[in-house]
């Protein structure tokens, strides 16, 4: 048995997730989803700040929305970033029948569209959640730093890009980009970060508030 194993072995009475899981499964969509650990690590990073605004960065079918969602206080707001309007129905459905249908935001398209947007709107977040198309998460990571109020913290989940990013050989694009993340991440003067090691790599920093 896995350490990973191990810990889902505690998570796996959660029937609303599990059910979540069946219906991505059942309508062909990828099985791509947190793993159930980091799941239960972002609804507890998210009540532990007491963010108020969070961003999300590739719904999919909801999984890791009703997750953040979770850790929200009533007043909280998800704003959830898709590609896909068919994956944003699957995802607003998951998220309404698990009781936070009222509290999320669905923007279509591209995300870097959306991100500008937010930009020029000057929106600003308190969490941010990066788990989309991994060539970007480099671009999206700035963005973050960018929207974020002081101390907020950013999560990029499949850092390790099932093994290939410890790979040498392996030098492609999305492997590329993914070094550059997690090398940002733990280095960048603006950030205070780790890379987690478990399941297929969670890199979690805190945007620092100016000055420090």
């Amino acid at each position: 048995m896995s350490p990973e194993e191990y810990a889902d072995h505690f998570l796996e009475n959660d029937g609303q997730l599990a059910r979540v899981k069946q219906n991505i499964a059942e309508k062909g969509m990828p099985d791509i989803s947190i793993a159930p650990g980091y799941g239960r690590l972002l609804t507890m990073l998210v009540a532990a700040t007491k963010a108020a605004q969070v961003l999300e960065i590739g719904a999919l079918g909801g999984y890791s929305g009703i997750c953040l969602a979770r850790g929200l206080t009533p007043e909280g707001r998800l704003t959830s970033l898709e590609l896909k309007q068919e994956f944003a129905d699957v995802a607003l459905e998951h998220l309404t029948e698990a009781g936070f249908g009222g509290q999320v935001d669905y923007l279509i398209g591209q995300a870097v569209d959306s991100l500008e947007m937010l930009k020029q709107e000057g929106r600003k977040f308190d969490f941010f959640f990066i788990d989309a198309d991994k060539e970007n998460y480099p671009v999206y990571l700035e963005y973050a730093i960018e929207l974020a109020n002081p101390g907020a913290i950013i999560a990029g989940d499949n850092t390790f890009l099932r093994g290939r990013t410890l790979n040498l050989d392996k030098n492609g694009p999305s492997v590329q980009a993914i070094r550059r993340f997690n090398e940002q991440m733990a280095t960048d003067d603006r950030l205070i970060g780790t890379i987690l090691p478990a399941y297929d790599g969670l890199a979690v920093a805190m945007v620092k508030p100016q000055g420090q």
